[in-house]
């Protein structure tokens, strides 16, 4: 069983509905919308990802004989359900915004139309995947915001929530402007360029730090970022300096970056190293590395790991995929503070004449307003359509910051009366 594509990989209560639905024949299309309903503190804007491993999951969901084998013999369902299960595939069609782009509360991101056994199954692995690639991705945004001109690398993999988190927290920063990752298998994977210099193991493996230097620099003659401050960070950028061939750069990982930077970089220059670069790392955020560039520092790129690959400071999204029609009729949840807009959506973006974000209104699918539709088909008969690749999505993030700030969010008056409908037409 791969555990990561396994229908298993949900929600108990998914399976149970799934039950319930057969049982009484409720197989006609339902319409489910992921969206967020607030911002958290410190985002002044979401970044849409993970749609390319939602799409991949829905294209490839079928259940396994080992899943079926479960399902037989756990005790919670009837005799016939895992024959049902055998045949189910995911037919149904799929809209969304293409990853990169920025969004806001009550605009849907993401919009499946499938028969309700198979748009309800998908819930919550669709959550798992889009969520945490946005809530990545937004981090990643805000930090890119922070470093105007600056090289970022993700640093993140080995504090990261499991291997799969990891990989596609290196995907979600790229995407959202970071130049690369330290993690290898995001190259191979998803062509992102990767990064490494050296621990400050392999320092103290050697006795003594020149020699240390001296043996990178031989290893690696045309790509030596040296780490210096394993012990006396000034003596080691004295000795970075004076190791023979041709030195890349040097990185921190510690003390007060802004001083050390500017005390490096003067024996660098001293040193006639002035091409070489200073890479900054340990424990950085977006706020450190905003307060270091607005002072001045000389450093030329940043490693941000646990921050970015945690969003430590927001690490979740009020992110929900939410039942919006079913058998033709718009549906609406009504809880106090969790209420829904019903119906099918659309969300139209309208920009200034400086091409800076105007308005977003979210509306009633086929009620055009001015501006451009954000969400798009994805995928139709259970079959993906073609995608945008990495790069094109890095670009449609990169355009989309620029045109900061963040627009005003309109409900149209025909969302709105559709409401008053449905909830004159509901219990």
């Amino acid at each position: 069983m791969n555990a990561l594509t396994s229908p298993l990989l949900t929600d108990l209560y998914q399976l149970t509905m799934l039950q319930a639905y057969y049982e009484q024949d409720m197989t006609e299309t339902a319409v489910f919308e992921l969206f967020v309903r607030k911002l958290p503190p410190g985002r002044e804007f979401l970044v849409a990802a993970g749609l390319e491993q939602a799409l991949a999951y829905l294209e490839g969901l079928r259940f396994a004989p080992e899943d079926l084998q479960w399902i037989e013999r756990s005790g919670h369902f009837r005799a016939d359900f895992a024959t049902r299960l055998e045949q189910l595939r995911f037919t149904g069609d799929v809209h969304a915004m293409p990853e990169g782009t920025l969004f806001f509360p009550d605009e849907p991101i993401l919009r499946v139309a499938a028969p309700m056994p198979e748009a309800q199954l998908v819930e919550t692995r669709l959550l798992n995947l889009v969520h945490f690639q946005t809530v990545i991705a937004s981090k990643a945004a805000h930090v890119r915001r922070a470093a105007p001109g600056k090289g970022l690398i993700d640093f993140g993999l080995r504090r990261a929530h499991g291997a799969e988190a990891g990989l596609l927290a290196a995907r979600a920063a790229y995407l959202a402007g970071f130049d690369g990752s330290a993690t290898a298998l995001a190259a191979p994977r998803f062509g992102i360029p990767v990064f490494g210099t050296m621990a400050h193991s392999f320092v103290q493996a050697h006795e003594s730090e020149a020699g240390a230097f001296a043996h990178f620099a031989a290893a690696f003659p045309n790509n030596a970022v040296l780490l210096v401050d394993t012990y006396d960070t000034l003596q080691g950028a004295r000795r970075a300096a004076a190791t023979p061939g041709k030195l890349k750069g040097v990185r921190l990982d510690s003390g007060d970056l802004d001083a050390l930077s500017r005390q490096v970089r003067r024996i660098l220059d001293d040193a006639g190293h002035r091409d070489a670069i200073i890479f900054a790392s340990g424990n950085l955020d977006e706020a450190r590395i905003a307060a270091l560039v607005a002072a001045g520092a000389p450093i030329d790129s940043f490693g941000v790991g646990t921050s970015l690959t945690t969003s430590a400071d927001a690490p979740y999204l009020d992110a929900v995929y939410k039942l919006q029609e079913y058998a033709g009729r718009a549906r609406r949840k009504r809880s106090t503070g969790k209420a829904t807009w019903p119906g099918r959506k659309q969300v139209w973006r309208k920009l200034d004449a400086a091409g800076h974000y105007e308005r977003d209104v979210v509306t009633v699918e086929g009620d055009a307003q001015p501006g451009a539709a954000l969400l798009t088909p994805v995928m139709r008969g259970g079959r993906r359509l073609a995608q945008p690749a990495l790069a094109e999505m890095r670009e449609h993030c990169r355009a989309g910051l620029a045109r900061l700030p963040a627009p005003v969010v309109e409900i149209a008056p025909a969302l709105r009366r559709l409401a008053d409908e449905v909830d004159r037409g509901t219990a």
